[in-house]
């Protein structure tokens, strides 16, 4: 549902219009190419990642179809490491939210490479605990990108706070919740 949900999001930037959606709030950076190519990248492979994540916590495709577990869970992996981890750290340097903004971004964008990187190293040391659990918190971090739409909604819902304070508040909340249920998970389930 919530793949589905960032694919109607997604799918409003074709074909490409600089004043569609969020880059209605960009205008300041859309004439800097390294930023626009970084956007436009991290908006149209994101999917892919989203995607991919989900099909690796199929108890069903791990058991099987195992080479379908393994292409997927590549698909994930490169376009993390090699895609979206630049171009949202690109994104995340012209960020909105003045500095406690960027923070945040800058933070999560680190974390979920490494993360990711992480478990690529537990799995080729034939460490499935580890890299399970490195999965679980890289997932929670793919998931911002759901839940910082969620919490936007959510905080606008109670409260009025102008723009630039609800990006800092929303900035931090689209993955510090997330990372704390995925560590909770892992300690409650033992993954």
């Amino acid at each position: 549902m919530a793949t589905f949900l960032m694919l109607t999001g997604i799918v409003i930037y074709y074909p490409l219009h600089d004043t569609t959606g969020f880059l209605q709030f960009k205008q300041a950076y859309i004439h800097i190419l390294p930023w626009k190519i970084a956007f436009y990248t991290h908006v149209f492979s994101i999917i892919l990642v989203l995607l991919a994540g989900f099909t690796q916590f199929s108890a069903y495709v791990l058991k099987e179809h195992r080479a379908l577990h393994r292409i997927m869970g590549k698909i994930y992996v490169y376009d993390i490491l090699l895609v979206n981890f630049p171009a949202a750290m690109i994104m995340a340097i012209y960020a909105n939210g003045l500095l406690p903004g960027k923070t945040a971004f800058v933070i999560l964008d680190c974390l979920w490479f490494w993360f990711t990187y992480k478990a690529v190293v537990e799995i080729k040391r034939k460490n499935i605990k580890a890299h399970k659990q490195f999965m679980i918190r890289s997932y929670a971090l793919t998931l911002s990108a759901v839940m910082l739409r969620l919490w936007r909604i959510i905080i606008s819902a109670f409260v009025t706070i102008d723009p630039v304070h609800l990006y800092m508040i929303d900035a931090w909340m689209g993955f510090v919740p997330n990372l704390l249920f995925a560590e909770w998970l892992i300690r409650t389930k033992r993954v």
